[in-house]
């Protein structure tokens, strides 16, 4: 690839930026997050679309049913979006549907500001879900494509961390607006959605599109262009270019010809889906949906002391570890080490949740226990699960499936997503089951069943660039060989016919640009 060795991180400052604007788009996912959990426990919120009880220490609650569409919906209008995006993505490229996410978004808040409906409510949180389908998948395609190997596990931390940092804002507006006796207790935090959408569509003017997405497209001189902005002076653009064409046509000679269907159809593309999509599943098996959606309510079921202070504690363990992930696991961890190790923790710590509470509910000693390992587990789940998880899912899809595939992966992870947020209160709520932290217990061996996983089948792709990662499953390597194959290059294995035909094409728009600039120079005389 184009990259020059030893070059200083202010080189790619093109790149920085660029990447930058696309972390916007898990920090707006972060603020609806973390919002909507604190909301289900604000009595001016519950005013509205609650009722009154003895069974709550704050004198409120949600019906079971409310409280699992509430927190559902949102995941499962991002599951139905993500599933879409691949035929979205082809068509429009990963900008214009960034565009499109931030207007939806707008409009699903709109919705949920102006109404007391329950079911204006539920559309909006629907709507909302739309967009932030869109939000999570093309921002990380998008940086994927345009990130070269050695910065793509920062940019994909730093996306992590503007998740959580989002989560974070979310519930600290939960926690100084949670007392206000009427509406403006929730509606001062729905009022932070507009910001995002609003700094997003203007910022994505100032960056190019993805040069992978460009040429995928036969935008051969575009694609060019847009790594030429990208990359630093002086990278070998041209060289970088031929390379990812290359691959992409070596893929569709390998293909059978009936395009998203070659997920599923064509053996080593099925093997990169399956492992796309079980990556980014990992993060619904750790169980962190049930903790980061009804943190709040989950502490105050616990009779935690002040709730909503610690969400806003539990919110800033996770932006910690990843910060360490950033400064420290990056540079030396393995990813498949790093996700064994962070989901057999999540388990064994909700294990423990779940015991403590079942010998001794609702006493203060067992909510400090609470408290103390559900913070170990942020750690553990930020700092080796999360980043990891998209960033495997992003990685391993094939280029010319790219969309198709992480969009597939996406949609599934949010299924489950949304399948664990709406289960949940049956099993948390007073009103259902009321088990509240003995939930820990269903979580443990999901844990246990996806490191094993991890450990058998997940290859290591740590710094190889995305063709490098083309030509490592075109070998058929088995997951435990990935980490020390040598690569020789895609653009060196593709036979002579097809190199010829690569250059003559190149020759050609190079042909054309100098036409081109030839009539435009004769215009200007």
């Amino acid at each position: 690839m184009a990259e020059i060795k030893g070059e200083s991180w202010l080189a790619h400052s093109n790149l920085f930026l660029a990447c930058g604007v696309m972390i916007l788009s898990p920090f707006q996912y972060g603020i609806d997050f973390g919002m909507i959990g604190g909301l289900q426990a604000m009595p001016g919120f519950l005013k509205v679309f609650g009722y009154k009880t003895t069974k709550t220490t704050i004198g409120w609650n949600l019906t079971t049913e409310r409280q699992q569409l509430i927190s559902s919906l949102m995941t499962l209008g991002a599951f139905l979006s993500s599933g879409f995006a691949g035929v979205a993505a082809n068509k429009f490229g990963r900008r214009a549907c960034l565009g499109l996410a931030c207007i939806v978004c707008c409009i699903a808040n709109i919705i949920m500001m102006t109404t007391e409906n329950i079911y204006a409510l539920y559309i909006g949180r629907l709507t909302i879900g739309f967009a932030n389908g869109y939000f999570m998948c093309f921002s990380q395609l998008y940086i994927q494509e345009s990130s070269v190997a050695k910065y793509r596990g920062l940019f994909l931390a730093g996306f992590q961390f503007f998740t959580s940092f989002g989560t974070l804002i979310g519930t600290i507006v939960d926690w100084a607006t949670a007392k206000r006796p009427d509406k403006s207790s929730y509606l001062i935090p729905l009022g932070l959605i507009y910001v995002v959408p609003s700094i997003l569509i203007v910022s994505m003017f100032l960056i190019p599109e993805s040069p992978r997405w460009l040429i995928l497209q036969g935008r051969y001189e575009e694609g060019v262009a847009s790594l030429a902005w990208l990359r630093p002076k002086g990278s070998d653009v041209e060289a970088e270019a031929f390379e990812i064409r290359a691959a992409i046509e070596r893929e569709k000679e390998m293909s059978s010809g009936i395009g998203p269907l070659d997920m599923i159809k064509n053996p080593i593309d099925r093997r990169r889906t399956i492992l796309a999509v079980c990556a980014v599943t990992l993060q619904a098996s750790s169980g962190s949906m049930f903790i980061i959606a009804y943190k709040a309510y989950f502490f105050t079921i616990a009779k935690v002391s002040d709730p909503f202070a610690m969400t806003n504690v539990l919110s800033c363990i996770g932006i910690v570890a990843i910060i360490a992930n950033s400064l420290i696991i990056v540079k030396f961890g393995r990813r498949r080490v790093l996700l064994m190790t962070g989901l057999l923790l999540c388990g064994i710590l909700q294990l423990i949740i779940a015991i403590a509470y079942d010998k001794k509910p609702g006493t203060k000693e067992t909510g400090r226990v609470i408290v103390a390992l559900s913070c170990l587990y942020m750690f553990s789940y930020n700092g080796m699960i999360s980043t990891y998880a998209w960033l495997a899912g992003g990685e391993i899809p094939t280029q010319r499936l790219r969309s198709h595939t992480f969009g597939l992966a996406a949609a599934v992870g949010f299924f489950f997503a949304w399948l664990t947020t709406f289960t949940a209160p049956y099993f948390i709520n007073a009103a259902a089951l009321n088990w509240g932290p003995r939930y820990g217990f269903i979580w443990f061996p999901s844990c246990v069943i996806a490191a094993t996983w991890v450990f058998f089948f997940l290859p290591e792709v740590k710094n190889r660039t995305l063709e490098e990662i083309d030509e490592m499953f075109e070998a058929k390597l088995p997951a435990r060989k990935f980490a020390k194959y040598k690569c020789v290059g895609i653009a060196n294995n593709i036979d002579a016919d097809a190199r010829k035909s690569i250059e003559k094409e190149n020759d050609i728009q190079v042909m054309r640009s100098e036409k081109v600039m030839a009539e435009t120079a004769v215009t200007k005389e």
